[in-house]
């Protein structure tokens, strides 16, 4: 008896060890390719920064090293411009937090705004250190706290993800309509560019195609064989998360103040531009930048947030430096500095700061709170 229960104990400690390994592993996977896209373009300006030292006949010891250039630029940063940048980012989360609150609403539940703002930002916090894995701790955290089921408020964050696609896919319509010629010739240049990147492009392209087939044929047989497939427990589980799912997506169709929800979208998605533009004034290089420059690099850099780095690290850093130089002939050095200060201000002053707060002051505030029943 006892040698059987030491057996269970051992072959769950190495599924927990196995798990965990996994887990750090994917973390270690994701910061690295952060960090080695970050490697690179900051290497690439290194060239550039001892190459203009030498055209101005300037010896090492006198120019410095890149990396001191970039401390000494964070020295001369405007600071209240970096505050106007964290509120405007602040009110976005708020306005997030209100419009997920409206999602939830149609459900039934009455939650707690304040659980709704910290768990958004927890959430923010542990994209830094997982890509996406905000979006499962988020819900995870918001259903605990209210006693909610998680299928359904992950339902409720699919439709937000929806409507910031669409809103995102209309910027960037606005943005290609404004600048053609600009957004035009940057894409020729990067399709013609022979990097690791174009080169990769066919193999990303197989390996969808791939996907595409192995998904169709696992529907099809699914679909052949459901009668006795659905009888099985886990697919009875998998009906039911995809139920909840389900649910929680047509929550927006069930809201009660539609114009409100759009306001609030309109809201996240201005303020996301306004975060990119009051940076300008807060680096000199980038101060004379006018709004339709914000407008465009607020899109470079959202697609660079986009890539599965943790929270855009790296990824940003290229896109947003390629885009000032290519666009607006801002120098790389200082191009990829301002990327590096609007990076770290935002995640530092806003992502780390409230997210921390989140994981200590929720448990306190929830410690005695009683969610109120769902309402049929």
């Amino acid at each position: 008896m006892f040698g059987k229960f030491f057996k269970n104990t051992q072959t769950c400690k190495t599924r927990i060890l196995n798990k965990t390994l996994i887990n750090v592993l994917k973390i270690v996977l994701f910061f690295g390719l952060g960090l080695g896209i970050l490697y690179l373009v900051y290497r690439g300006q290194n060239a550039n920064w001892i190459k203009d030292c030498a055209e101005k006949g300037l010896s090492e010891a006198e120019c410095g090293t890149f990396l001191e250039k970039i401390i000494r630029d964070f020295g001369r940063v405007e600071w209240g411009w970096i505050a106007a940048v964290l509120a405007a980012y602040f009110i976005s989360n708020v306005s997030r937090a209100a419009r997920w609150l409206l999602l939830l609403k149609p459900l039934g539940y009455s939650p707690r705004p304040v659980n709704a703002f910290f768990t958004l930002m927890i959430g923010y916090f542990a994209n830094l250190g997982f890509p996406r894995i905000g979006e499962i701790l988020r819900p995870t955290f918001f259903a605990g706290y209210e006693k909610m089921p998680v299928e359904k408020v992950l339902g409720t964050i699919v439709t937000e993800r929806i409507a910031d696609v669409l809103a995102l896919l209309v910027v960037m319509t606005l943005a290609f309509a404004l600048e053609f010629d600009k957004l035009w010739n940057f894409i020729l240049e990067f399709q013609n560019a022979e990097t690791d990147t174009a080169a990769g492009m066919p193999l990303l392209l197989k390996l969808t195609i791939a996907a595409a087939i192995i998904g169709i044929a696992l529907a099809f047989y699914v679909w052949k064989n459901w009668e006795n497939l659905s009888k099985k427990p886990f697919a009875v589980k998998i009906i039911d998360l995809i139920k909840g799912l389900w649910e929680g997506v047509m929550t927006v169709r069930k809201l009660e103040k539609p114009g409100l929800f759009l306001f609030h979208t309109v809201n996240i998605w201005f303020m996301y531009f306004l975060m990119t533009y009051l940076g300008f004034f807060a680096f000199a290089p980038t101060a004379e930048l006018t709004p339709l420059a914000g407008l465009i690099i607020f899109v470079t850099g959202a697609l660079g947030i986009v890539i599965p780095t943790p929270g855009g690290l790296g990824s940003y850093n290229f896109l947003v430096t390629n885009a000032l130089v290519l666009f607006y002939g801002i120098n790389g050095n200082d191009a990829f500095s301002f990327s590096i200060i609007l990076f770290f201000a935002l995640n530092l002053g806003s992502n780390v700061l409230f997210g921390l707060i989140g994981l200590i002051f929720l448990p306190l505030i929830n410690k005695d709170y009683k969610p109120k029943p769902a309402k049929t």
